[in-house]
This record gives structure tokens, sequence and C-alpha cells, in this order.
């Protein structure tokens, strides 16, 4: 429960939500009101509707569940597949798994209409989904199969025998070959959507290497040592660095033909529970990614002298041009 301070007086009430109680994003706290999750002075409402000072706002509870429906019409690249997990290859814009304010048209969604035993009998919004990326990322995503693999992978993960290996373009031209950024991360303290570096946060490290400097971008080749949420994209706008195309820790800037977050899930490295065989998987840059980079690439060209014609346009060119410059130092 909530009370309006004077300072919010009239606000509407999807924007005091989000600007003073924070925690979700607007167009979530906008769902959630029209839901009927969010009640003003008891009552239902709509998120345009005005609060005074003093005024009571209850959250209500978000149900852990809701109904998952398949949805075969979300095609699925399907890397590899086994009796305990499956590897999939995300597409940009797909998002993980549902959420308030999106809680349809998931990857989740997809699967289930690919594989239907992996719904939780108990209505769980992430049947199967071991670890995430984000809607804007790219690439490799391992699926456990059943209760006991999502386990089994888990647990891999918590004990960093899983090799994760990540493509980004980033602003700036970084000077070092390699590096290990080694710093904690936590909650933002001034917007709880969003991450940042913090002494009492938790534990993150990221190893990188430079494969290539174009212009004022550095592409490199990151690993996650550990697995913290927006870890990659928190840990380079850290060193000054940000992600290209990355909107909340990034800058507005972006380079040629790039239309959203230049992240790429592209390595992975994980052992099946099916019979602990070890597995390699590599994802190639989808062609929204070599795109731009070809069009940086072509911008470090040197530009072609152009030659001038022979004959007599050629010959007349020369003197023509003493002559300005002999008139000049006169």
């Amino acid at each position: 429960m909530y009370y309006v301070p004077l300072y919010a007086n009239h606000f509407r009430l999807d924007a005091f939500l989000t600007r003073v109680v924070g925690l979700r994003s607007r167009s979530e706290w906008e769902r959630m009101i029209k839901l009927g999750l969010v009640l003003h002075k008891g009552r239902r409402a709509k998120p345009s509707q005005r609060v005074d000072s003093g005024d009571e706002v209850t959250v209500l509870p978000v149900p852990d569940h809701v109904e998952l429906l398949p949805r075969a019409d979300i095609p699925l690249d399907v890397v590899y597949e086994d009796a305990a997990m499956v590897v999939i290859d995300k597409p940009a814009g797909l998002v993980v798994h549902p959420a308030p304010g999106h809680e349809q048209g998931t990857l989740v969604n997809a699967l289930l209409a690919r594989f239907p035993a992996l719904r939780d009998p108990t209505g769980a919004l992430r049947p199967g989904i071991v670890h995430r990326l984000d809607k804007d990322t790219s690439g490799l995503l391992v699926i456990g199969k059943t209760a006991e693999a999502v386990t089994a992978l888990q647990e891999q993960m918590k004990d960093r025998s899983v090799q994760k290996r990540y493509t980004l373009l980033l602003h700036g031209r970084i000077a070092e070959e390699h590096g290990l950024i080694d710093a904690p991360i936590g909650r933002d303290l001034h917007n709880r959507q969003r991450m940042s570096v913090r002494a009492d946060g938790k534990p993150a490290q990221t190893s990188f290497r430079v494969l290539e400097r174009l212009g004022d971008y550095s592409l490199v080749d990151a690993d996650l040592l550990t697995g913290r949420t927006h870890q990659l994209r928190v840990h380079f706008a850290y060193i000054g660095h940000p992600v290209a195309g990355d909107v909340v820790y990034g800058r507005r800037k972006f380079p040629p033909g790039l239309k959203r977050q230049f992240v790429h899930s592209r390595e992975l490295e994980i052992r099946s529970p099916a019979d602990g065989t070890v597995h390699h998987f590599l994802a190639p840059l989808p062609p929204d990614l070599t795109h731009v980079l070809d069009l940086l690439r072509r911008a470090e060209r040197p530009a072609a002298v152009p030659v001038l014609p022979s004959g007599d346009g050629q010959d007349q060119a020369v003197p023509r041009l003493r002559r300005e410059a002999a008139e000049a130092d006169d």
C-alpha cells in the first residue's frame, strides 16, 4: 500500500506508480492497472485517473502464473535437441518468458507448441527456462525439457562449468587487446528497472578481447564468468564503452544500419544431463548485425583517388592549376 506524497499531487495514476513507486516500466504499470491489480482508494481505476496527495494506492500481488497459450506461428531455430535439453538460436525481438505487460507471444509460448511436455501443471511462467537473453539480444539459449534437467543445467551455471561467449559492438576504441572487468552488480538505487555497479552488489566478472576496431567502435568477444542481470551492458558502460544500440545504458547515437543493441550470444559449451556429454555450439552473427559491420568496414577504407582522364583534358588541367597558383602568389 502506498500514499500519494504532496509533490505527486494530481499526477496520473500510471505516472505516480512509475515515478514514485518505481519497480516497473510505465507500460507494465498501465497493464497492471487495466488488469485490476492496482486500486485507487479501494477501487479499480484507469491509468489516466488523477491522484491527490494523501490518496491510498494499493498494488495487489501479481499472479505467479497466467494461462500459457501455445503459439505454433512463432518460428523456432532449433540447433540441438536430446532427451534432456533443447538449444535454440533466438532471434532479436523475442521475449523469453511472460511478464507483466507481456503475457503472450513469448519464446515460452513457442516452446509449448513445439514441446507440449514442457508445460508445468502448476502454471509456472518459465517452464524449461534455465537462463535468459534480453529481448533485443540474439543467439544461443538452452532449455531444459524436464524439471530434473532444468535443475542439472542450473547447477552447471552456478558452478561456472558452462561457457557462454558473446559478440558485441562497443562505443569507442578500446586501447587494450584484452581485459577482465571485475565489478559487483546490484539494482540501481535511483531506478529499479536498471542495474549498476555497486560496492554491495553481487560479484560479477566479464573477460573480453578486442576482435576489430572500426572507426569509433570496437568489436569484442566477451566471456561471461558470472551471470548477473544485464551484466555485459552494465560492465561495458562502466568502463566507458557502452554497447552500441543500448538505449538504457548506452548512447543515443547508433552506428549506420543498427536498429537494436549489438549483443549476440554466439558460443555455448554445456554438458547434457541426458548422458553427460559436453556439447559445443556456435551461432553466426545474424544478417542485421553483419550488415552494420559491413557498413563500418566500408567507411574505414581510404577513398579512391580520382584519376584524371587522358588526352587534352588532362594536359589542360595541370597548367590551369599552375596559373591559378601563380595568380594567387601575385
